[in-house]
This record gives C-alpha cells, sequence and structure tokens, in this order.
C-alpha cells in the first residue's frame, strides 16, 4: 500500500501532539523497552561454561559437606538429579543405605592383595594381565584396560544411562566413576558424548526451572527462577535471537494464552479441515455415495467409481429429455439437512480461512522484517552513516523501529488465533477486539512502510538535512504511536476485555439511578 505524509500525520489525532522536536531526542524503540525488561527479567539465559559451573559448586558443596571424594559426589547428585539437599538428607539419614543404593562401596568385595602380580585374570575376556594392566573400581572386580574401553564405549553409545553404568559383573551394583571413564576412554568423540550427557542431566534434573532454547542447534539453556510473577507472561528470548514460551515451548505468543495457540497449531494441521472442505466443495454420488468433486461447467456427472450419471444440482439420475426439457429447477421442498450441513461447513471454512491468512501473513511479513533488520545493521547502516554525515550510534532509531515492527507482527499474527477463538455471539467484546486490532494494524503498517520504503532514497543517496530530520522525527514518532497501539491491544487481550463488562455494568448502573431518584421523590 502506498501512504502520502499527509495520511501517516493526518490519519490518527492521537499523533498530533507525539510529533515534537522533543520527542525526536528521544529512544522510543523496542530496544530500550527490552533493556528496561531485562532489568527485571524473571529468567537468566544460561551458557555451557556457567551451567558447568553451577555442577562444579554442587560437586564441590556435597564433597565437602559429606567429606567424600568428588567422584563419589559426583554419583550421588547424579542419583537424587542434581539435588544437593535430597542428597545431604539421605545420606546424614542413613550413610550405609545411601551407599548400597547408589553404589559406591566402601569395601571392595573382589581383593586382588592375594593374587599374582602377573598373573590377573580379565573378567570379561579371561585372559592374564600384569597388574598395571588392570583397572577396578570400587568393588574391586578386574578387568583390562581394553574391556573396559569397549564396555564403558558401547555404554556411551547406548545413551544417557552411560551416566551411572554399573560394573561389568551382573550381580555387583558398583558405579563406574568419572575417573575410570576419564581414564579408560581415549576417543575424542566418545568423551565429548559422554561429557554432553553429564551437561545435560543437571539442566533435564532441573524440572521446570531450567530448559534448553527449542531452536534448533542453540545450546544456551533458561534459567527461569520461580517462574512468571504478577502474571502470565512466560515469552522468553534467548541470546540466539529465538523467542519462546516459556511454558509451552512454542513460539513467543503473548497476549494469547497457551491453551488458545495449541489450540490452533492443532487446528492448521488437524485432517478435520480436510473434511471441512470435503463437505463444502464435493457431493456424494446417489448409488455409491463416493465424494465427487465438479470440476466443469457443465451439471452432467459422471462417477468414475460406479459409472452412475447423474446431475449435479439435485443429484438425479441423469435422463437426456428431463434434463433437457428441465425439471431439477423447481423448488420441490424436503430434507434440507444435508444442504444446511454443506453450508455450514462452507461459512466455516471461510472464517477459519480469513484468520489463518492473516495469522500467516504476519508471520511471513515478521520473518522478511527480521532479514531487513540483519541487512540494515550489517551493510545499510554503515551506508547510511556514510550518505548523511551521521555517527551510527545516532541512526539507532531506524534499528529500534525495525524490532518495533517485529514484536508487533509477532503479536498481531497471534492476536488472529485469539479473534478466531473469540465466541461471535459476545459481540461487544469482538467489537472491541477489532477496533482495537484494527488500529494496531493500521499504525503497524505505516511503520513497516517508512521503514521498508522511505529509508532507502536516504541510504541509495545523500539527501537534504532537512529531510532526513523530518523522515527521523517521523519514524520515531510512528514507532511510539505503534508502540502504544499494541501496549493497549495486548493489555485489553490480556485482561480478556474486561472493558467491554466494565461499560456494560457502568451503563445498567447509570441507566438505575434515574429511576431510583423518581421513586426516591414519589415517596417523599
Amino acid at each position: 500500500m502506498d501512504y502520502s505524509d499527509d495520511d501517516v500525520l493526518e490519519s490518527e489525532s492521537v499523533e498530533d501532539h507525539l510529533f515534537s522536536e522533543e520527542d525526536a531526542d528521544l529512544d522510543y524503540g523496542f530496544a530500550e523497552v527490552t533493556s528496561k525488561r531485562s532489568q527485571i527479567s524473571p529468567y537468566v539465559v544460561l551458557k555451557e561454561e556457567e551451567i558447568r559451573k553451577h555442577q562444579r559448586d554442587d560437586i564441590e558443596q556435597v564433597s565437602t559437606v559429606l567429606s567424600i571424594s568428588q567422584v563419589e559426589a559426583i554419583v550421588l547428585l547424579l542419583h537424587y538429579r542434581w539435588s544437593v539437599s535430597k542428597v545431604q538428607d539421605e545420606w546424614f539419614t542413613d550413610e550405609e543405605r545411601v551407599r548400597k543404593s547408589v553404589g559406591i562401596l566402601k569395601e571392595p568385595v573382589a581383593d586382588l592383595d592375594g593374587k599374582e602380580v602377573n598373573n590377573i585374570e580379565c573378567g570379561i575376556c579371561y585372559e592374564s594381565y600384569l597388574l598395571k594392566e588392570i583397572a577396578t573400581i570400587s568393588c574391586g572386580h578386574p578387568y583390562c584396560n581394553t574391556c573396559w574401553t569397549g564396555y564403558i564405549a558401547s555404554k556411551i553409545n547406548d545413551g544417557p544411562g552411560c551416566l551411572l553404568v554399573k560394573c561389568p559383573e551382573p550381580s555387583c551394583s558398583a558405579v563406574v566413576g568419572q575417573d575410570m571413564i576419564d581414564k579408560v576412554i581415549t576417543k575424542e568423540e566418545d568423551k565429548e558424548k559422554y561429557h554432553r550427557y553429564f551437561l545435560r542431566s543437571y539442566v533435564e534434573a532441573s524440572g521446570k526451572k531450567i530448559k534448553w532454547c527449542p531452536s534448533p542447534g542453540c545450546e544456551y539453556a533458561i534459567d527461569f527462577g520461580s517462574g512468571s510473577e504478577g502474571g502470565e507472561n512466560y515469552d522468553v528470548s534467548c541470546l540466539c535471537s529465538y523467542e519462546f514460551c516459556w511454558n509451552c515451548s512454542e513460539d513467543a505468543h503473548r497476549p494469547v494464552d497457551c491453551d488458545t495457540v495449541l489450540k490452533w497449531i492443532f487446528k492448521n494441521s488437524d485432517e478435520s479441515e480436510n473434511t471441512k472442505w470435503i463437505l463444502a466443495n464435493t457431493k456424494p454420488c446417489p448409488k455409491c455415495h463416493r465424494q465427487i468433486e465438479k470440476n466443469q461447467g457443465c451439471n452432467h456427472m459422471n462417477c468414475s467409481m460406479c459409472k452412475t450419471q447423474f446431475c449435479w444440482l439435485c443429484l438425479r439420475e441423469y435422463k437426456v429429455n428431463e434434463y433437457l426439457h428441465g425439471s431439477c429447477h423447481q423448488y420441490k421442498g424436503g430434507d434440507v439437512a444435508d444442504e444446511d450441513m454443506r453450508i455450514m461447513a462452507k461459512n466455516a471454512i471461510e472464517r477459519y480461512t480469513h484468520y489463518y491468512e492473516r495469522w500467516a501473513s504476519n508471520q511471513s511479513s515478521r520473518l522478511k522484517a527480521m532479514e531487513d533488520l540483519k541487512k540494515l545493521q550489517s551493510v545499510q547502516l554503515k551506508e547510511l552513516s556514510d550518505k548523511q554525515c551521521t555517527s551510527e550510534t545516532q541512526l539507532q532509531f531506524t534499528v529500534e523501529a525495525w524490532l518495533q515492527i517485529i514484536e508487533c507482527r509477532r503479536a498481531l499474527k497471534w492476536t488472529y488465533a485469539y479473534g478466531y477463538y473469540l465466541p461471535q455471539q459476545e459481540t461487544a467484546k469482538k467489537q472491541l477486539f477489532e477496533y482495537l486490532q484494527g488500529e494496531a494494524e493500521a499504525g503497524l503498517e505505516r511503520l513497516h512502510h517508512c521503514a521498508e520504503m522511505e529509508l532507502k532514497p536516504f541510504v541509495n543517496e545523500a539527501k537534504d538535512p532537512s529531510e532526513f530530520n523530518d523522515f527521523r522525527k517521523k519514524i520515531i514518532g510512528l514507532t511510539k504511536v505503534t508502540k502504544t497501539y499494541f501496549e493497549n491491544l495486548v493489555k485489553a487481550l490480556e485482561n480478556g476485555l474486561a472493558d467491554v463488562e466494565n461499560n456494560e455494568s457502568k451503563s445498567t448502573t447509570d441507566s438505575e439511578s434515574p429511576t431510583k431518584r423518581q421513586k426516591l421523590a414519589t415517596s417523599g
């Protein structure tokens, strides 16, 4: 769509007081909102090294408090899913029971002291080895280094169960410590896999406290602390730039709740939509009842299954004379249930298509905006700085405008899912929703057009400084206005459009007041 400057500046009365010199010197972009939000954010993005530090701290704490080796502390923490308090409670309640159940033995069950140093038999390959070629864990069962390597490597390849692998002796419950694994595993690929399992065990054992970012290839984790306080905003922004909902792990979807999002996603992939399309656009053969789509103009149908010829309009058997002289044009009444069902199905699919197309369109626009922002930051910002003789720092208002566009496209996308599930009989709520949505969408379109089209001339060639200053004030103002529109929309949806109920209650109260006054006057 094309917009003139007059359309932009005069179409909204609320904007009249927003475009001023003072506003031009302020930052109204999404970046400011993000900065403030990060100061009170209920979550922390953790890098791998930070997770490993948490692990080391817990291991050291358990080792110190329980006066055991760090290898034994690791075994305990893995067994009790990294709960330091649980480890300490269980240990001090009954140390012997814990040692037995976990697999940390105080004394070996197999003693090598009485055996010849040069003739120790491996319990797997049954070959004789020197003492230095034999390795044991707390139970004392002897196995050669080669067999240990093969045994542990196979467990690593089997999955995360390798973290608490037991002694190869079937009747033994002793756990293989991390020191043994580091000693016998020499293949870097197996080492990396083991330590990856070890790292992930900490996150996965935290329950709902820490989660991995669901973005493909991302290695960051999110520590959400005590969760969303003072509301149900679970939107999380990872350092990889992926935004998702902590609660349901879908794309960030504020202001729509998780249940609505999951219903919408399921509906988009549900086969029932195909069924509705078939019902709305096909008719059954009167003989074999196979659904048939009319793909040509003539009403003379020929079923490919049973070869029955029939009329598309009345579904009666096709007869040349009767068809040519016409009889199916006559209304004869009868059972209209099937036709009503087709009409209802057609209306339902048209309504769904309306909301889905706009949902998908805003997602597409958002992805394109993300590409445009990336291009601006990597190439155009430098060119714009050179052409307009302005530092890149002073051009951050363009970045903030694009960040606002991206965030608003995301929110607007999900309002269409909200609108689809808004009960149609709630007319007042529907009217308020569509008004707020329309205002927000119109503001976003103006901002998007300004950032996408009106910025280009200033990037491509040097312009008069006054022209660029006018553009600067305009896009800053549009960024602020659009942000305000979407704040109002988000707030209203998160409150369940409660303003409608409040206004209705107020109207009822106001209408009752004159009657009460009249009664009081009469009684007086």
